[in-house]
């Protein structure tokens, strides 16, 4: 009978050691270490974290979070950056609601509609930062603004109230009577997003974008229409987080998302992302975002100031950039 394999974590097939896989390895198992020792302390400290109900209100109050970082992902693998999210968020949620209620079109058109405004906003920062040539701090800048300013002249600065029964059906629906469909459809988006970045070539190029520009193009591919449709899908994910979280309010507000980019962000560095490029896993981002969501309702079942929870998460955050730069450092 053969000998079984050495499956030593790090070894190859013939036995040797492979010192940088199992760095990956452990660098990928960080963040969920992370999530675990927060859980156990949290449950110590607090017995109600647990229930079963506590848990499901984590996972419902970071579904627009995970679904905006999702996107912000992929943008972040290619090197890029997108600070208009919580904008377009924002002027998604309050086109549909405008062009259902005021407008008065059929309220499914104005869903999709609403969708192809997010999808809009990020194809017009794609094509800045490609074509433009602008960088993509700036672009998405200036979106940001664009949109927020849209945002308040559709709705005149008013929030814009009410929405037919079944579009509340996204978190009011509870699938065995606990699990909000809500939770259900950001689970398919990255199990959907995992598959894309790991098995199609063109999620695979995006890790060589990241890696290296100008060798990605050398190598053949398309690098500005693989950035294009990335900061797109990008902008129609941030209008699908803009209609779930509309769906919530049951209501469009214009200040919608002020804010949340940092929170985007930092899901993603936090669960294992490279602000340089090339590094980053779909359900590393989940992770980071159930770090940030755990943390944040510890901290409200702790009777911590929401004052004092601003620099908890800011120090997370420094924390999470400062072992990936200490990461590279110790690769280079």
């Amino acid at each position: 009978m053969a000998e079984p394999e050495d499956r030593t974590p790090g070894a190859e097939p013939d036995g040797r050691f492979d010192r940088a896989r199992l760095k990956e390895q452990l660098a990928g198992a960080g963040p969920l270490v992370g999530l675990a020792l927060l859980v156990v302390v949290l449950s110590i400290l607090s017995p109600a974290f647990l229930s079963v109900n506590n848990v499901v209100n984590i996972f419902q109050q970071i579904s627009v979070l995970a679904i905006l970082a999702l996107g912000a992902t992929a943008v972040i693998i290619t090197g890029g950056i997108d600070l208009s999210v919580g904008s377009v968020l924002a002027l998604a949620g309050i086109s549909t609601a405008w062009l259902a209620n005021e407008a008065g079109l059929p309220f499914a058109l104005a869903v999709v509609l609403g969708l192809l405004v997010g999808g809009t906003a990020g194809l017009v920062n794609g094509i800045l930062i490609t074509k433009g040539k602008l960088p993509p701090f700036i672009a998405t800048l200036a979106m940001l603004s664009m949109a927020r300013g849209l945002t308040l002249v559709i709705s005149d600065g008013r929030p814009i109230s009410g929405f037919p029964d079944g579009f509340r059906l996204l978190v009011n629906f509870r699938l065995f009577g606990i699990v909000p469909l809500s939770v259900l459809l950001v689970l398919a988006l990255f199990v959907a997003g995992s598959a894309y970045l790991r098995l199609r070539p063109s999620g695979r190029a995006l890790y060589a974008i990241g890696g290296s520009h100008e060798v990605a193009r050398l190598s053949g591919l398309r690098v500005e229409r693989e950035k294009i449709k990335t900061y797109t899908a990008a902008g129609f994910l941030a209008g699908a987080g803009g209609l779930l979280l509309a769906a919530r309010l049951n209501s469009a507000q214009p200040n919608a998302g002020q804010g949340i980019e940092l929170d985007v962000i930092a899901a993603v560095v936090i669960g294992g992302a490279s602000l340089a490029g090339g590094a980053g896993t779909v359900a590393g981002t989940l992770t980071g975002a159930l770090i940030i969501g755990v943390l944040r309702n510890g901290l409200n079942l702790l009777d911590v100031s929401s004052f004092w929870q601003q620099v908890v998460i800011g120090a997370v955050i420094a924390a999470a950039v400062m072992a990936d730069t200490l990461r590279r450092r110790a690769d280079d």
